[in-house]
């Protein structure tokens, strides 16, 4: 037996249209939206418990203990400590060897920020215009150290400059002494900047190409029929548009160099004498010492120098209205 759907007539045109039901209250609304922010915050909570017993709390607890004089010894009862206000931020800055660590990482962002930027833009221009075929192939070579290890690539690295590594044997074929890349401070800090640009050349590529692949066609054929050429042409028309992706490559590689770790670490071991280290280095080094305190200090102060920086990029690479 079939029943019905109740309908509604229309007086005028005669046409039957399902029966619309009960009208939908401000009430029932309410409980709908209830219901979609609780389902939400029943797939976020796992997440949000992770992140605050493995992130939140343990910052709060270094930021904590940055101002008391822990150490070692206080392990076995860490609120036994005594608190020393300031005196631990005023120790680290007066350190010589976190003054040399500071110098280290503002030379590695002035060298290794433009260079990476510069050979990412130049590669993404490339693989963009300039080559048609086998174009995935290339994109993925360039971006596959980003992914590599990195253990296993500074000890090729490691193997290739040595004294008597394959570079130097190179150059030793066409009448040049190699140098001794991982003994001298000059070239230690070149050879860590070669692994570095080396690494994250790939990120800036990816970032690069997206934003120029966002760039319509008609504005390049526009500006060939007005006879504008290729330099002109990226120099004009391409770095003006791509500011905002600039913005965000600017910012993402200053940050990785500024908290450059596993480069110096694995292939200098922040030497020689000490021309390498970093200061995330500089701060695993004082906590393997036992100086807890003071490499919770220096953590924070880097925290600090990131903030600060990052907020000068946006305000002088921010896009202008």
């Amino acid at each position: 037996m079939v029943t019905a759907l109740p309908v509604r007539v229309e007086a005028v045109t005669g046409r039957l249209d399902p029966d619309p039901g009960p009208p939908v209250t401000r009430r029932s609304r309410r409980l709908g939206a209830a219901k979609e922010s609780l389902t939400a915050w029943a797939f976020l909570t796992p997440t949000l418990v992770v992140v605050a017993l493995f992130t939140v709390v343990p910052v709060i607890a270094a930021l904590a203990f940055s101002f008391t004089d822990v150490g070692l010894r206080d392990l076995r009862d860490p609120l036994g400590v005594d608190v020393v206000g300031f005196d631990n931020f005023a120790a680290v800055l007066a350190a010589p060897d976190f003054q040399r660590s500071v110098l280290n990482t503002a030379l590695f962002v002035v060298i290794g920020v433009p260079a990476t930027m510069a050979c990412g833009l130049a590669l993404a221009i490339l693989l963009n215009t300039g080559i048609r075929r086998l174009r995935p192939v290339f994109r993925a070579a360039i971006y596959l150290p980003v992914i590599a290890n990195i253990v296993a690539a500074s000890i090729i690295w490691k193997y290739a400059l040595s004294l008597d590594g394959p570079i130097n044997e190179a150059l030793s074929s066409i009448g040049l002494a190699g140098p001794n890349w991982l003994g001298d401070p000059a070239w230690g800090v070149t050879s860590v900047m070669l692994l570095t640009v080396w690494r994250n050349v790939g990120t800036a590529m990816v970032l690069f190409l997206a934003g120029l692949q966002a760039i319509p066609e008609e504005v390049y054929e526009a500006a060939a029929i007005d006879g504008a050429g290729a330099w002109r042409r990226i120099v004009h028309m391409t770095l003006p548009l791509l500011r905002p992706t600039t913005l965000l490559v600017s910012v993402l590689i200053t940050v990785m160099y500024m908290n450059i770790f596993e480069e110096p670490y694995l292939l200098t071991g922040g030497g020689p004498l000490g021309s390498t280290r970093s200061i995330s280095l500089w701060v695993y080094q004082q906590f393997g010492f036992g100086n807890i305190a003071a490499s919770m200090a220096g953590s924070f102060v880097l925290i600090l120098l990131v903030a600060v920086v990052s907020v000068v990029q946006f305000r002088i690479l921010r896009p202008k209205h």
